[in-house]
């Protein structure tokens, strides 16, 4: 997994698991910490995520709402996109342009 950018952006590629998890993790707090309005998470490179790396979003999602930021991913993988859908995290985050749900397969 790498994580490149700023308090703004952070674009992040490869597998964000529970080996990665706590690196990501301090990239994510840090950006949150020390950054004002939006912090938009590029996941266009992600190849996958388990459950660890969905709560380390998640985690960094909570953080962002108490510092009065907003987490907004862009770039959702399909593969992701589905997992989002059938835990019913899509109607908590914020994703960038939204889901392609019509294209998504029923869960």
């Amino acid at each position: 997994m790498h994580i490149r950018g700023d308090h703004a952006e952070l674009v992040v590629g490869g597998r964000l698991d529970v080996r990665s998890a706590a690196d990501a993790r301090t990239v994510l707090h840090s950006a949150v910490d020390d950054g004002v309005g939006d912090l938009v998470l590029d996941l266009t490179g992600l190849h996958s995520w388990d459950a660890t790396g969905l709560g380390v979003i998640m985690g960094a999602h909570r953080r962002a709402g108490r510092c009065g930021r907003r987490l907004v991913l862009r770039g959702v993988p399909p593969q992701m996109q589905r997992l989002l859908v059938a835990t019913r995290l899509h109607r908590i985050l914020a994703i960038e342009g939204g889901l392609a749900l019509e294209s998504l397969p029923r869960v």
